[in-house]
Formats: structure tokens, sequence, C-alpha cells
């Protein structure tokens, strides 16, 4: 091997990036301390710091993905890439971001950013001058026994795309405490990276975010930082280790409140998961924060590593933290493994858990998991005007809902007479095309044949193939008598899985109501004498969908 294969070699085991200075096209662009991402000209460019930067008002939004709008040099300082003495830096640029986190690294204070048009990432990268390099081959062995060149491993092409039947949202709780160690921290890292593949993290798929568990949690990126394989795996790779105890109360705690919101880019009505990794046991409480995560709709995952031996359960704060720290204990929220060398086998059965949405118990709240019917009466004593306040009111009760193509859904049927299919479970995905469509339902006016009406819903609304796997409720708006019997269809459609909820306004016989609404008739039946009196029962009413939700399960 020649001098400069063996430094190429070095340099490769160190992961850092060869570039011969006046060599293309990687010639290092010399920049100044002030130059920002958004003025390095090229996707990929090699750049040349020059020293003391830090010493400049210079400007680091971000950790790890900086806003283009950083100093690149002040960004690699804080990165580690570069010390104050300045060098060569690797600048990718990237789309942008929402939530660029603030951190202190290496002597520089990043700052928070809500939002960016694009992003920079940075790497090592090591040039040599060319005089240099030309003195380095000249030793090489003679052009008449060239060196034989290695075979390359076949790279392993990670998959783009999503996992549409896997669309989760994932928080992991990396061990980050001294009881791991850098090394072990390293396996932890592979093992997430291995994970992140299997789970098949995609823009359509699951999304996965990082939160590091030591004395403080910190929060390494959000779910949709990156949603793109390669770039996840490449942001894990770059975590650092940070030592001290291992409070994962405190980390659980802290991703509750935290990281699943809609401005750090939570989808609505995903499932949500905290998957926790403990190297030998926590050492706080998990107790609270669990309860927390729990009441939140969150699923927890415990993966333990290296449980406490029998002669280490002395030291160990509370025996039983895998039970309290899982959604339920049942076996199927917690894994454990022997040790950070034999995880592999692990990956597969694991991911396959975290995307069994019938099996995550706690993300199945009231408000993701229910088929909401609106059966509403056109009948023409209601009149125009009304029939608005009425929607009014079945829009306010929707908007209490995560509606999506995986959450909650609803469906509109208007009835005289007649009935008409308004809109079926399946037609929007999303609230607000939802909530848009149940505003523009017409006004058809007519009589009124409520017990008719009733059946139509449970056959075109409920049937096992337009319904989708939750809990289904029918909520029943009417302003008078109605010329068929209603008993009789109500409790069919209970007996078929239906709860009834009766709302009635003016001339509704108080009778009628309650035959039709499910038991108990206090909580499910419901009276106004005016129309404007109607948005008074949408609280008691979406309280008691997810009291009834909430028993049956």
């Amino acid at each position: 091997m020649s001098n400069l294969s063996a430094v190429l070699h070095l340099l490769g085991i160190l992961g850092l990036t060869y570039r011969a200075f006046g060599s293309e096209p990687d010639v290092p662009l010399p920049i100044a301390c002030l130059t920002r991402g958004a003025d390095i000209p090229e996707s990929r460019q090699v750049v040349l710091c020059p020293p003391n930067c830090t010493q400049w008002r210079v400007s680091v939004f971000g950790s790890g993905v900086y806003a283009a709008v950083s100093s690149v040099c002040a960004a690699a300082v804080h990165r580690g890439v570069i010390q104050s003495s300045g060098g060569p830096v690797e600048v990718h640029r990237l789309q942008g971001r929402l939530n660029y986190l603030s951190s202190y690294s290496h002597g520089v204070q990043s700052q928070a950013l809500a939002r960016w048009t694009s992003s920079f990432t940075v790497a090592g990268a090591v040039y040599v001058p060319q005089e240099l390099s030309s003195k380095i081959t000249s030793t090489a062995l003679p052009a008449a026994e060239p060196e034989k060149k290695p075979l390359k491993k076949p790279v392993k092409k990670i998959p783009s795309g999503g996992n549409r039947d896997c669309q989760m949202e994932i928080a992991v709780l990396l061990d980050s405490s001294q009881n791991i160690g850098k090394r072990r921290f390293t396996l932890q890292k592979n093992f997430l990276s291995k994970l992140a593949v299997m789970l098949r993290v995609g823009p359509d798929g699951p999304h996965l975010g990082v939160v590091q568990t030591s004395d403080i949690p910190r929060t390494e990126f959000f779910l949709t930082n990156y949603t793109q394989p390669k770039e996840l795996v490449s942001a894990i790779k770059q975590i650092n280790y940070h030592g001290g105890n291992t409070n994962t109360g405190k980390a659980i705690m802290h991703t509750v409140e935290s990281f699943f919101s809609a401005e750090a880019g939570l989808r609505r009505g995903h499932p949500r998961v905290i998957m926790v990794l403990v190297d030998g046991w926590p050492s706080d409480d998990l107790g609270e924060a669990a309860t927390l995560a729990r009441e939140s709709g969150i699923n927890v995952f415990l993966v333990s590593v290296a449980r406490p031996a029998p002669e280490e359960l002395a030291m160990v704060p509370d025996k039983d933290f895998a039970k309290k720290a899982v959604c339920k204990d049942n076996g199927f929220f917690t894994l454990s493994m022997p040790s950070w060398f034999t995880t592999t086998k692990h990956v597969k059965p694991l991911s396959q858990r975290l995307c069994s949405a019938e099996q995550l118990l706690c993300s199945k709240t009231c408000y993701n998991s229910v088929n909401l019917g609106f059966l509403i009466d056109g009948s023409s004593s209601v009149g125009d005007g009304n029939f608005r306040l009425v929607l009014d009111f079945l829009s306010s009760i929707a908007g209490s809902f995560d509606i999506s193509d995986v959450g909650t859904r609803i469906g509109a049927v208007q009835f005289t007479y007649d009935q008409r299919l308004e809109f079926g479970l399946y037609d929007y995905k999303d609230k607000e095309a939802a909530i848009r469509a149940l505003q523009s339902v017409p006004y058809m006016s007519g009589g009124t044949a409520t017990g008719d009406a009733i059946t139509y819903t449970v056959q075109n609304l409920f049937l096992p193939r337009r319904a989708g796997p939750g809990r289904n409720f029918l909520i029943v708006v009417t302003d008078g008598q109605s010329y068929d019997d209603v008993r009789g269809p109500a409790l069919a459609a209970q007996k078929e899985g239906i709860t009834v909820f009766s709302v009635g306004v003016a001339w509704a016989p108080v009778d009628d109501l309650r035959a039709m609404a499910s038991e108990p008739k206090e909580s499910h039946a419901f009276f106004s004498r005016e129309f404007t009196g109607l948005q008074q029962f949408t609280q008691p009413l979406v309280r008691s969908i997810c009291q009834d939700f909430t028993n049956a399960n």
C-alpha cells in the first residue's frame, strides 16, 4: 500500500474526507467568518474557514442541522468539526426545517429558530495541498507494480419510501448516561439506525425524533426534521454522548410536554409512541411521567439492555420501573436485551410491535378512534337559517376530534321523508376538508321521518365496509315530531354497536328523544327550546362520547 493510500485509509476510518488542494471539484473555497450557509453556492461544497471565528459576533441557529442564516464556520466549531484555529469543512445544503434547536457546544451557544427556508449540515474534511500530494505519491510503489485495489463491499441501499402501514409518530429516548459509556452509546445508535431502516421511515410512513436521557433531557431533533432514511441515519450517527444520570422519568415528562405538538410536526390522528432505551436502570422515578403519558394517549415502550444482575438489585431505586413505565403491563410494551452486542435479532420484532396500531392501547383515545355519524333534520319546520345553526353546532363537535385517514372519521345524512347521504366516513381524510363539507350541506326541506332515517344511516353509513375500526356514534338532531316509529330503528342501531345521541330543538317531543337515546338516557338525550342554544351541548356531548369510549375499552 502506498503512503497516500495509507493516509486515505486512515482518514476513512476517522470518517473524514480527503481533498487534494487544487483537485476538482473539491478545491476548498476560502470563506469569511460571517459567511452564511445561504451564501454557499453548491449543494455540497468544501470550504476553508479562517481562525478565531468565535471571537466575531456571529450567529448560529440550530443543532446538527443549522438554519441557512447561520455562520458556516461558527456552526462547524459548534458541531466540533473544526476548532477555533479554523480549517476545511464540508457543507451540505438541505431543505428548510421547523424548530431549529438551541444548544451550547464547544464554546458556541446556538439559538432556537421556529423555521427557515433552507438548512445545512457540516462534516469534517481533510485536504492535502497538491505539491504535498505529489511528494506523497512519488514514494509509492513503482508504476510497473500497481497496487491492487481491495474489493468493495456492496452498499446496502436504504429505501427512501415510507411504510404506509406504519404511520406512527415515534419519539426515541436514547440513554446518554454514564451507565452506558461512549462505546455502548455508539452501539445503541447503530441499533436505532437499523430500527429506523426496518421501520421504513418516510414522509408517508412513520416519523421518528430523538430525545437524549441524561441529567437534563435534550431534544436532538423532532419528528419532521428528517423524513428520509438516509438523512435520519446520518443525523443519528452525529448525536453526541453526554454522560450523567439516567433520569428517564424526567425525559418522559419532557417528551410528553414538549415533543408531540403540531408546531413540532405532529400529524393529527396518528398514534404516538415513546420508545425508551435504558442501559441498566433509571436514576429517578417513572410513575408520574408514565401516568401523564398514558393520560395524553401516548404509548410507552421500554427496551431495557443489560438488566441489573441479582447482586445489583439493591442499587435499583425502583425494581418495578418497567411495569410503571409502559402503556400496559402485558408483555407487549417491554423488551429485554441481554447486551448491546446482541441487538440485531431484536430489530425486526421491535419494529413489528411499534407498527401494530391495533395493539397500541394508549393512543386509542376517544378523540382519534371513533366514527361519528350526523343525522340532520332537513324538514320544512327547521328553515334555512336554523339549518345553518345546526351545521355550526355539528361542526363544533367535529372540531373537537382528530379527524384524519388514521384517526376519527365523520359522515352525514340529511333526512325529511327521504334520506340523502351527504358524505361518507371515508370521503374526507383531513379535518379541514371534512368540516368544510359539513358546513356546505344544502338544505332539503320536506317532512319528518326520523325512524326511516336511522335505518337508512345504519345501512348506508355504518356498514362494515364503510365504517372504520373505531367505535360508532350517531348524533340525531331534529326539531319536531316524527311521522314514524323511532324506538325500533334506534334499538336496532344500538344492537349493531352504535351509540345513539338525540338532540331535540323547539317542538321535538322529549319522549321521542329518550326513546332514541342510548343508556343512560340522561347523558345521551339533549333538548333546547331555541336553535341558538345548541352550542351549550357541544362539550357535554363530547365528554359523554369520551366516557362511553373509555368505559368500553
